[in-house]
């Protein structure tokens, strides 16, 4: 063959830098600008026709608990029950995965992301948008069953073969799936995912992102902000640490400078607040709290490195003054505030509020971890014009049961 032109070789290389380029920015689009929210080709937004937006909250799944036994599948098909229930029943817009999606510490192979997709699996068949944040279990060590050591306390393997190639003792290495592996994944796979990778700075540095809800009238104008944040466990401490409220704090100043746009929180460990204000454990929940069941302690962030006083501090989704919880020395005046939502006590379902803020916690959702009280989900229905949040719990039997409203 012939030499190629010269100005015809020096196009093909600018294609190709091009081309390359391309690639690198696609593969990095939904590692989220630490200054700004993520643009969508397909936003999440209100509906024309004036209904609210509703969520479903599945919190603690816990898929691929002892994987190994008869048991750990049969907890998984309940959880799929329960999903399909409330998907059925509350029609949501948006389903949120509120940590604890697989028991990492349970799973015996390499691969954890064939039971997160199967946990996404039902709401991706509904066409439902979601986003998921990280629990304490989702990338945790795997834990070797005492009875998997023989009497030469050599483990014996005993992976699942519908899920791993085995052909030799060393094919099952039970090192586990990391944070960003499962997070790379989900985002890869599936277009209705709306997670996104946070910022490299931060630490934790992978389920921190926030997303916007749109109005109707323009994909630009947004109605309400939700905030995700990482609140470790598993291959990290369980604290929001101070970078990552640092980076809340600056992301919600570049975006809502004047706070007049509501921002609601989700993280899967409750942070210490949420004791401050837990009813009695084991007595019956009394207003201004609302749930059903109150049948542990808080299991709380292991510290409290800066994020509630900032939560405190902002001025968006004001809470009745009435329904402020004075103990705290909180002035009666103040009605500032944002609502959030953590699961991780599977024990607990109740809403209380503190200072200017509710903190509620989810239902247990899935059938996988500790606990035999009924399953459901935390639905969170909010309104446009005028704007409001209220809040119920939806149960695998169908009923519904401890609605708060949590705007004045």
């Amino acid at each position: 063959m012939g030499r190629a032109h010269p100005s015809i070789a020096f196009l093909l290389l600018l294609f190709i830098c091009f081309l390359v380029s391309t690639l690198v920015a696609l593969s990095d689009s939904r590692r989220q600008d630490p200054l700004l929210p993520l643009p969508n080709a397909n936003p999440l937004r209100f509906s024309a026709d004036g209904s609210p937006f509703k969520i479903a909250l599945f919190a603690d799944l816990h898929y691929g608990e002892n994987a190994w036994t008869d048991w750990g599948p049969a907890q998984d098909d309940g959880s799929d029950r329960v999903m399909s229930a409330v998907l059925d029943a509350e029609d949501p817009d948006f389903v949120i995965y509120l940590g604890d999606v697989i028991t990492a510490n349970n799973l015996p192979i390499t691969n954890a992301s064939l039971y997160w997709d199967r946990a996404l699996s039902l709401t991706r068949n509904k066409g439902k948008p979601w986003s998921t944040v990280f629990g304490n279990h989702d990338d945790a060590l795997f834990e070797w069953p005492s009875e998997w050591f023989s009497a030469t306390g050599i483990p014996q393997v005993n992976c699942p073969s519908a899920n791993v190639p085995f052909s030799g003792d060393t094919d099952c290495s039970f090192k586990g799936t990391t944070r960003i592996e499962l997070i790379s994944t989900e985002i890869n796979k599936n277009v209705l995912s709306r997670t996104t990778r946070g910022p490299n700075t931060l630490w934790p540095s992978v389920s921190n992102y926030v997303l916007q809800v749109s109005s109707y009238k323009d994909p630009m104008l947004p109605v309400v902000f939700f905030y995700f944040l990482d609140s470790g466990g598993g291959s990290y401490p369980e604290v929001v640490s101070k970078a990552q409220a640092k980076w809340f704090q600056r992301q919600s100043q570049g975006i809502n400078p004047n706070a007049s746009i509501p921002e609601v929180i989700f993280w899967h460990i409750p942070s210490r607040a949420y004791q401050k204000v837990a009813p009695v454990p084991t007595t019956q929940i009394h207003t201004p709290c609302v749930g059903s069941i109150n049948k542990e302690k808080v299991a709380s962030q292991e510290s409290e490195w800066g994020i509630m006083d900032i939560l405190v501090s902002r001025a968006s989704v004001k809470v009745p003054k009435h329904h402020i919880h004075l103990s705290s020395g909180v002035d009666d005046d103040l009605e500032t505030g944002v609502a959030v939502f953590a699961g991780h006590n599977h024990g607990l379902d109740w809403c209380c509020p503190y200072n200017s803020l509710w903190l509620c916690f989810a239902r247990h959702t899935g059938y996988g971890g500790y606990g035999n009280w009924p399953r459901g989900s935390r639905i969170i229905s909010i309104d446009e014009q005028p704007f409001s949040i209220t809040s119920w719990i939806r149960m695998e039997d169908g009923t519904e049961h401890s609605h708060v409203v949590l705007t004045p």
